[in-house]
């Protein structure tokens, strides 16, 4: 998924590009879930479509089951996912890469990455070393970008049993064939340019004959009905033939007592890879959460045209018979057979704070890094990277000639896009474990929204990066935006007196009080107001005989810009006063427990009683605490409370 964003990004942005790969036909494979999308991570697919990209054309095209995830919050924390189907996402990324002018797909191995050294000491790419069915050759370039996966040094473990491998690929639908490792590349990176390189590893769980699973005693959980699109662009894709049910289950006591009896069967913690904090094996979920007695267990079909199922929420590397046990102890899967086991895959991964804002790794001119190498789990978080990889390493290309002051580059803010949020966080604090996005990491997630990413995008990339976006999708874009404002504009135009929209939008003693204590109120108004949407406007306009005109295409963001322009203002000056106080001090006794500070994931409250920073600069530098955060935490300390816990605490030390 890096490596296809990154590919046809560099072509699309002008240079003559080539796509190695191991394996033709594993182009657009998903490993792991076959699902694209979710919370934060749904905002990435938006993000890389209004780049241009590969990935929300794919899922739309390839998509059968469709959820929009925090439906019942704020439009800011919605989360586009959808199931796909594995066979149509995988032909219609090759038919896409394949099909793109200015790329050339070339089945070999990536063994080295050669450099020349410029006047001023600094290495810069001219070649890739490769391997063509073990015939050596070199391929001639101004740049490369490494999209190495799990590859890099992979080895996968089941049960106690590893071997050297980057993961399991389907031959069929009932046979897997292990892809062999990365290793020459590690080389290039660890030695002979000295990067800092560390362990990751994350884990798939088994896959199952859906034959063989008594649905009836599960839960279905059907796709929304009209679907939705991630793509801005094409509004009405070549969709599959269909969509299916999605069912839900749950482990039980007797499922946890099983994965407690054979835990000494997974491979010796003493391993070097530190797994993913927010998708945990099942063994990590009832080791940290002992007081559960279950956890949901969702059923995903593979396919229109398959009996493969994906149990989410099964990841564990057990030996194949004790899987077997953990699975048919579920309530639905008693005489389920497993086609593929579960397997964990470890591998190296390069420490991003060794790249800039371009992914370009420093002291390195032409080489960007972009994926799992740089310490992200997820398909979405691999595409973001690959497509800023891609462009720049085109521009990096193209500009070689230029003075350093004169190149171009593309770069996301963090007040732009998570793309830019995800950049920042890898290259600015590092991670020691696998990275997923969440809309929890955004300080800006108000104007981040996945309804508005192409306005916040496309026209910014067109013109850092011309021909990343092509002129068509501009155009698209531009006759959004005037959409959007026209609708804004149609909403504040349209008064309604107290007396119409009291009885409408109030509730409870609200609705009793006298018509002559409420304003008038525009359309905006009424969207602002709790409980208020788009639909329940447009009746209640319609019944007042007011046609509001807001084009479908442009309603979900006219509706959250009405609802939180009081709150994007507000979020506007807490991050100002936050950037110029850095320097304030955390008092050392600051208590973050839950109950002190409850807005605070457990992942940042453990990092930091750990670190016990003494300002905000040193609180920013901590990996895994978002910008969003401190800002709350800002507010906390300089508030007349946080003080006065502080100074009770104080008092109460020995």
């Amino acid at each position: 998924h890096a490596g296809t964003e990154a590919a046809t990004a560099a072509a699309r942005a002008g240079a003559r590009t080539a796509l190695v790969t191991q394996r033709v036909d594993t182009v657009g494979e998903m490993s792991c879930n076959p699902s694209i999308g979710g919370i934060g991570k749904g905002h990435l697919v938006r993000e890389v479509d209004a780049l241009g990209g590969v990935m929300g054309r794919a899922i739309d095209a390839a998509g059968i089951h469709f959820r929009m995830l925090n439906r019942r919050k704020g439009p800011a924390v919605w989360g586009p996912r959808a199931q796909a189907d594995r066979d149509l996402y995988r032909a219609f990324v090759r038919a896409d890469v394949e099909a793109c002018p200015n790329l050339e797909v070339v089945e070999a191995s990536a063994e080295d990455v050669l450099f020349d050294v410029s006047a001023s000491g600094e290495r810069v790419v001219r070649a890739v070393a490769i391997s063509r069915d073990g015939v050596p050759d070199e391929l001639e370039t101004a740049s490369a970008v490494i999209t190495t996966g799990t590859f890099l040094r992979g080895k996968i473990f089941v049960g106690k049993e590893s071997f050297p491998a980057g993961r399991f690929v389907r031959d069929d639908p009932y046979t897997a064939t292990a892809e062999p490792p990365a290793s020459g590349l590690a080389k290039t990176l660890e030695v002979d340019l000295a990067l800092p390189l560390a362990r990751l590893k994350t884990g798939t769980p088994p896959r199952l004959d859906g034959r063989t699973i008594d649905w009836a005693a599960c839960a279905p959980q059907p796709s929304e009905d009209p679907r939705f699109c991630f793509s801005y662009f094409d509004q009405h894709p070549t969709q599959a033939p269909g969509t299916v049910l999605c069912y839900r289950t749950a482990t039980n006591e007797r499922t946890h007592d099983v994965v407690r009896q054979y835990e000494h069967t997974l491979a010796p913690t003493t391993t070097d890879g530190v797994g993913p904090r927010y998708c945990p094996s099942l063994h990590k979920k009832v080791e940290r959460f002992g007081d559960r007695g279950s956890h949901v267990v969702w059923l995903e079909p593979e396919g229109l045209d398959t009996d493969l199922v994906y149990p989410n929420g099964l990841s564990g590397a057990w030996p194949r018979d004790v899987q077997e046990k953990i699975v048919q102890s579920i309530v639905g899967l008693e005489t389920a057979e497993i086609v593929q086991p579960g397997y964990d895959v470890e591998y190296d991964f390069v420490d991003p704070r060794s790249l800039d804002h371009g992914l370009g790794v420093r002291g390195a001119t032409g080489l960007h890094l972009a994926g799992q190498i740089c310490g992200t789990t997820g398909y979405e978080e691999a595409a973001a990277l690959g497509i800023v990889a891609g462009a720049n390493a085109a521009l990096s290309a193209l500009d070689r000639r230029l003075a350093a002051e004169d190149r171009r580059r593309l770069v996301v803010g963090r007040d732009e896009g998570y793309i830019g949020v995800l950049v920042d966080d890898l290259v600015s604090r590092g991670t020691m474990e696998p990275y997923r996005m969440f809309t929890s990491r955004a300080e800006y997630r108000l104007a981040l929204r996945a309804d508005n990413a192409d306005l916040r995008l496309t026209r910014a990339a067109a013109a850092r990066a011309p021909g990343l976006v092509g002129p068509e999708r501009v155009a698209a874009c531009e006759k959004r935006a005037a959409a959007v404002d026209a609708g804004v504009a149609a909403l504040e135009a349209a008064r309604f007196a107290p007396a119409k929209w009291g009885p409408a939008f109030l509730e409870g003693t609200e609705a009793t009080r006298s018509d002559a204590r409420r304003p008038h109120k525009t359309g905006a108004d009424l969207l602002a107001m709790p409980r208020a949407d788009m639909a329940k406007l447009e009746a209640f306009a319609a019944a007042e005989g007011v046609d509001l005109g807001v084009d479908a295409t442009a309603a979900d963001t006219v509706a959250a810009r009405c609802k939180y322009a009081a709150y994007l203002e507000r979020q506007t000056r807490d991050m100002a006063a936050y950037k110029r106080n850095d320097a304030t001090k955390i008092p050392p006794d600051l208590d973050y427990s839950a109950a002190n500070l409850p807005a605070l994931s457990s992942e940042e409250r453990e990092k930091l009683v750990a670190a016990r920073p003494r300002t905000f600069a040193e609180a920013s530098a901590i990996s895994g605490v978002t910008p969003a955060s401190l800002v709350y935490l800002y507010q906390h300390v300089s508030s007349p409370r946080g003080r006065r816990t502080s100074k009770a605490a104080a008092a109460e030390a020995p």
